[in-house]
């Protein structure tokens, strides 16, 4: 187990940890949680080695492999395939010493090695590593591209397979969403929860967290306080808590209030689509959770524009593309007052290319794009940060927009987003990612927009601004399109959602789950055979079908136990939920003499709600691994 005892660090001036301890147990998945600044990175440097605590002690078992994604890519010629192997230690090693064996023509040591790189598995390191690239979004195609041929963002993705290549001990992940879309996320949760080691991840994704970890850890005043369960599960505890203080308790009910009036939006419409509905139950997930947020140090809300036209713009017949290739096609679209999309669609599919046409950065290769005479558009793009000058201040980059305002009506603002005192005069070069999003954020929110669009605005922001974006999401009166793979972003800011799906742009009649579900029978129908040429007589016909229904219940039987065993689970678990649910709906829970129950009974719904996010995770990944032993037995009965 790693033990953290006595803990103190401090880097230059700033303490980030005073006596704290910590233990993590072997096979834990560990949510690092905590504000930006706090020390979670220097924490895993510690992890590593690479840094050493001012005082006590850091217990990691010396046997252990760690892991962990590197942070910078040189420009390699190598490819990406082979950069990804390069990420298993043992496979390098033995390769190494097996060729040095070779070239001395020793037969007792080539042997060895042979039995050492079978022993690894080494022999099918090439198709695990293609499946974690295939996992993050490469094509196959890609697999074979110089490493030097991705961008920034692309070679994060592979310093991350090359990480998810080591078998490890301890996987330390910081920010691992960062820079991967709505799709490549789910695959990833997938994953990393089919590993056996020990994970501590460093993430503001909360539904990531939530499916990702089963332990939370947080880092906050220089301590760090351990909780049982995933990230809502330490919501939940921590607003119990905080719930209990006066204070706190009369601000939270005026977040309810501002909470409780877009609910009331939805109101007349949940009848109409589910999009509506699941809505209406993220808020009421979000106002649960409210005040673990009370002490955030972000409060900023959209102005209502000065205009609000109707409709804010028009695509008639659009084609988009570059360089005389086109990307989308025949996009047609009236963007009324008040509407709010999420944008979605798998990696390459065009959402950032729709969205620059939105925003008048691309010019389309035919059609017309309608704008209304008062359209003030906020957009805010993957790579806004590249805008900003690193020579100059927060107060400086505001005052380009509007020279005419008072410096201190500025800093007034900018406190909003956390902007005090001499960090508002400062130049910006040396902010962090968060802070220098927080600024293109605060830009646009000062030119009170009437259509925002935003391309994945969450990265680099940590849980508290996300959740202070959310509530001025809430409250923005003008119409929105976000693209984001923050899906309690998506889920409580937007009430419909667009698909791009093969060059074509259309309405995804459903939620995020209907969306997941609707990937995954995509995924497997690409994956099914091709219907053989060859035709067959009816008799052998039968006969072939017969064969590979046995092959299927024989090789399918294991897994599907594993998915009949966790349907019960879940159904037991169901029970109990509504069975805590029911209890906590009745005003007598709350006196006096059910106190103690009422305090079990949270905590078991806490408990009961993680276990089951667990279970249904195990179920839709045997569901795939299903999915995928029939699409194999398929393929191979079709090249026999």
């Amino acid at each position: 187990m790693i033990e953290l005892k006595n803990l103190t660090l401090q880097r230059g001036l700033k303490v980030l940890l005073e006596h704290a301890a910590a233990t993590v147990n072997p096979g834990w998945r560990v949510g690092l949680i905590g504000k930006n600044g706090t020390g979670k990175s220097s924490l895993f440097a510690l992890l590593k080695g690479e840094i050493t605590p001012d005082s006590g002690d850091v217990s990691v078992p010396k046997h252990w492999k760690l892991a962990a994604v590197a942070q910078e890519t040189p420009a390699l010629d190598i490819s990406a395939l082979d950069y990804v192997l390069q990420g298993d230690a043992e496979l390098q090693h033995f390769q190494t010493a097996l060729a040095q064996a070779e070239a001395e023509n020793n037969g007792m040591k080539q042997a060895e090695y042979h039995a050492k790189l079978d022993e690894i598995d080494a022999y099918t390191a090439p198709a695990r590593a293609a499946k974690l690239l295939s996992g993050l979004g490469f094509s196959q195609e890609e697999h074979a591209k110089p490493v030097k041929a991705f961008s920034g963002g692309w070679r994060m993705r592979l310093n991350l397979a090359q990480a998810l290549m080591c078998r490890a001990d301890l996987l330390l992940l910081d920010e691992p969403t960062n820079h991967l879309d709505l799709e490549t996320v789910l695959w990833l949760e997938n994953h990393l929860s089919a590993l056996p080691c020990t994970q501590i991840i460093i993430s503001h994704d909360r539904d990531f967290l939530n499916a990702a970890t089963n332990h939370t850890i947080e880092l906050s005043n220089q301590k760090l306080t351990q909780y049982g369960g995933n990230y809502d599960f330490y919501q939940n505890e921590r607003a119990q808590r905080l719930a209990q203080q006066q204070a706190a308790y009369t601000k939270q009910q005026a977040q309810i209030k501002h909470l409780q009036s877009f609910i009331d939006r939805f109101k007349a419409k949940a009848t109409k689509a589910t999009q509506a509905q699941s809505r209406i139950k993220a808020l009421a997930k979000l106002e649960r959770i409210a005040p673990a947020h009370l002490d955030s140090e972000f409060s900023f809300a959209f102005d209502t524009p000065a205009h609000l036209p109707n409709p804010l713009l028009k695509l008639e017949h659009i084609r988009l593309g570059y360089n005389g290739s086109t990307t989308l096609a025949d996009l047609n679209l009236s963007l009324e007052s008040g509407a709010r999309y999420g944008l979605l669609g798998v990696n390459g599919s065009g959402k950032s290319t729709l969205i620059k046409a939105l925003a008048g950065e691309l010019t389309p290769q035919s059609g017309n794009i309608i704008r209304a005479e008062k359209l003030n558009i906020g957009y805010f793009a993957q790579h806004q940060l590249d805008i900003l000058r690193d020579d100059q201040s927060p107060v400086w980059h505001i005052q380009q927009l509007s020279p005419e305002v008072k410096e201190q009506e500025i800093r007034n603002f900018l406190g909003g987003f956390n902007f005090v005192g001499d960090m508002a005069l400062q130049k910006i070069e040396p902010f962090s990612g968060g802070e220098k999003a927080r600024l293109a954020l605060a830009m646009i929110v000062w030119q009170k927009p009437n259509l925002l669009l935003l391309d994945e605005p969450t990265n680099h922001l940590d849980l508290d601004m996300r959740h202070a974006l959310t509530l001025a999401l809430q409250s923005f009166q003008g119409a929105l399109i976000v693209v984001s793979h923050d899906r309690s972003l998506l889920e409580a800011t937007t009430d419909s959602f667009l698909l791009i799906d093969q060059g074509r742009l259309k309405t995804f009649d459903g939620d995020l789950n209907d969306y997941r579900q609707w990937r995954l029978a995509q995924e497997n129908a690409a994956n099914a055979p091709a219907a053989s040429a060859q035709s067959l007589s009816r008799k052998d016909t039968k006969r072939l079908e017969a064969q590979i229904r046995q092959e299927k219940a024989k090789r399918c039987k294991p897994v599907q136990q594993k998915i009949d065993k966790a349907e019960k689970e879940m159904a037991t678990l169901n029970e109990i939920q509504t069975a805590c649910e029911t209890f906590l709906a009745q005003e007598s829970a709350y006196a006096e003499e059910n106190k103690a129950r009422l305090q079990e009974t949270l905590a078991k719904l806490a408990e009961t709600k993680s276990k089951l996010a667990q279970c249904e995770e195990n179920w839709l990944g045997w569901q795939e691994e299903l999915e995928q032993i029939n699409a194999e037995i398929d393929a191979e009965f079709a090249a026999a």
